[in-house]
């Protein structure tokens, strides 16, 4: 399954390359235009591509069709992208005559003798590249500048304010408009609007950034979700525990998080004379719980699960929605093992992840293998073997469950390699939904160890793992991938009666008594409005089932049945009705065993 993987991977390797190759030719377009430009950063990134600029004015949405029109001649022109090396203090030298602080700040900061630049026609740009060949290669029709941003030069907010002009660009024009039309439909599930417009949850200025509110729905799909992941993992042989929200800095700066992520945690809080801090994860908690007495190997695997909350310091120009926020809930988990155990264990939370994805009907994903940056092993904590052994485990539990994989260097944890769960949404954006680590460091940097058969200490490994990630985030991925249509089992109001008239009320009031003894979720809209109104607005609300109740329908006690996004399925007896919900679920997944 590893060779489909590798075939992405050279897949993604090319778009990059290419949408870097629109960066340039973007940045080579605005000096057209105005020639005394400052320039910032221009990577590409997911669907496309930015540039960030210091410009004598400020732009409009009217500036990108002439800023593409630009673009799109120099594109024409054929221009070969050549690469070329400069000493570093002569590249410092040669940018500042250019008038490029930034470009002269990047170039002093390399730590090569040498420094790349790619020229490209007349322009010349500070760049590793890689690019395309010529500009030939770059079709002017499928790409589209979209929009501009405001952006602090290398995101610190003490440092000039620069324009940040956003691009998306693809093999093909029709792939360019099949994205375009799909962001026009993603307008319409954006959670951040329909996550508002359902009532889900808020954020308020007097609280804080990043900082969501649940309201009542809201609340409700969170604890359901929360409540299903503890019924699984409980079946699955987890234990539950709870650690609080702060906790003293020295376990934090023992374990190593600080020295690595420091910049990513809230400032230190002194409380008699000792400094805590808002927890930004809770695997020191759980440590410590495996360390409140002693383990023998007959108490391994221990798995202790948390749904806890962690808080950590986003810059406000990256938060967005329910995806980034500041203060989140993992559905966290931690397996104490013994190193026989590990591949089984490992295997077990591949098995269970694929079980709740199937329940969440998630089955576009693959799994990112995060190994050691081989150039840069200074940074990870641990010896050699210790990591081979880690990444081979993985690799080999991957191999055995026939897995769809492929493997990055850089990317895996200061102490230890992961499994990233890449999961594409309705729109095939691709994002990290959950993770899996293997950690030979912690138990010897915390000091646990467990009982041998033989009587002598041993230490375990660690597996870190979450299911859905986060709360927030995967609820803000279940709404856009949804369209807020929640299957019947996660939907706040399942069922609303409408009586036509205040006459209907007595009939309406004892049918919801009936379907709430029997588990449902049910509203009754007895609002003065007209029933076209009132039907309007239960569409609007997403509610699964829309009952109407009239003169016919209290004579034959029946309810005329209206389905989310449906047709009309007309009058049913009551008995027909809850036959219909309950094979859809009413209060969990159908067909989902649990004790």
């Amino acid at each position: 399954m590893q060779t489909k993987a590798t075939n992405y991977q050279e897949k993604k390797e090319y778009l990059e390359k290419l949408r870097h190759s629109y960066a340039h030719v973007l940045a080579h377009a605005v000096m057209n235009l105005f020639p005394e430009a400052k320039l910032g950063i221009g990577p590409a990134i997911e669907n496309g591509f930015y540039y960030d600029f210091e410009l004598p004015r400020s732009l409009t949405p009217e500036d990108l069709p002439i800023i593409e029109e630009e673009m799109r001649k120099i594109i024409k022109q054929g221009n070969v992208f050549e690469q070329q090396y400069m000493k570093k203090e002569e590249a410092i030298d040669f940018l500042h005559q250019l008038n490029q602080p930034y470009k002269a700040e990047l170039a002093a900061e390399i730590e090569d003798e040498k420094v790349s630049f790619f020229r490209e026609g007349g322009f010349i740009d500070l760049c590793r590249g890689p690019h395309v060949h010529d500009t030939t290669i770059l079709n002017p029709k499928s790409f589209k500048l979209t929009s501009i941003a405001g952006a602090y030069w290398k995101g610190d907010e003490r440092r000039p304010m620069l324009q940040r002009i956003y691009g998306v660009a693809f093999e093909t024009e029709e792939q360019l408009n099949d994205y375009l039309q799909k962001q026009e439909e993603l307008k319409k599930r954006d959670h951040r609007k329909l996550g508002v417009q359902l009532e889900i949850y808020t954020f308020s200025e007097d609280i804080g950034s990043g900082l969501p509110l649940w309201l009542p729905k809201g609340a409700f799909i969170f604890k359901k979700i929360e409540d299903l992941m503890y019924k699984l993992e409980t079946e699955d042989g987890y234990q539950y525990v709870k650690t609080m929200h702060i906790a003293k800095l020295d376990i934090f700066k023992k374990s190593g998080h600080w020295a690595h992520y420091k910049d990513s945690m809230y400032p230190p809080i002194e409380i008699d004379k000792d400094q805590y801090i808002l927890k930004p994860m809770n695997c020191p908690g759980h440590i410590e719980i495996f360390k409140s007495k002693v383990r023998s190997y007959k108490d391994l695997p221990l798995k202790i699960a948390e749904a806890g909350t962690v808080y950590r310091y986003e810059k406000s120009g990256e938060l967005s929605g329910l995806i980034r926020v500041r203060g989140f809930t993992q559905n966290d988990a931690h397996i104490f093992c013994q190193l026989s155990q590990v591949k089984e264990e490992f295997i077990g939370v591949m098995n269970l992840m694929k079980k709740v994805y199937k329940i969440f009907g998630i089955q576009d994903y693959y799994f990112r293998h995060s190994l050691r940056d081989p150039n840069d092993k200074k940074k990870y904590a641990g010896d050699n073997e210790t990591w081979e052994k880690a990444e081979e485990m993985i690799r080999s539990a991957l191999k055995e469950t026939n897995s769809q994989f492929i493997e990055i260097e850089g990317e895996a944890a200061f102490y230890g390699p992961k499994l990233d769960v890449q999961i594409k949404d309705v729109f095939g954006r691709e994002d990290t939904i959950s993770t899996i680590q293997v950690d030979f460091f912690f138990p010897h940097k915390l000091d646990i160890s467990y009982i041998t058969k033989e009587g002598k200490k041993e230490r375990p490994v660690i597996i870190h793992r979450a299911i859905v990630g986060s709360f927030e985030r995967f609820i803000g991925f279940l709404i856009e991938q949804t369209g807020g249509n929640f299957p019947l089992w996660l939907s706040p109001i399942q069922v609303q009666i409408i009586p036509i008239t205040d006459r209907h009320l007595g009939y309406s009031e004892s049918v919801s008594k009936k379907l709430k003894s029997l588990g449902l979720r049910v509203t009754i809209n007895s609002e003065k409005e007209t029933l076209d109104n009132k039907i309007r607005k239960g569409q609007e609300e997403k509610i699964p089932y829309l009952l109407i109740v009239g003169d016919k329908e209290v004579k034959l006690e029946t309810v005329s049945v209206r389905p989310r996004g449906g047709a009309d399925l007309g009058m049913m007896k009551i008995e027909e009705f809850l036959e219909r919900v309950e094979k859809e679920g009413i209060n969990w997944p159908p067909d989902l065993q649990l004790t």
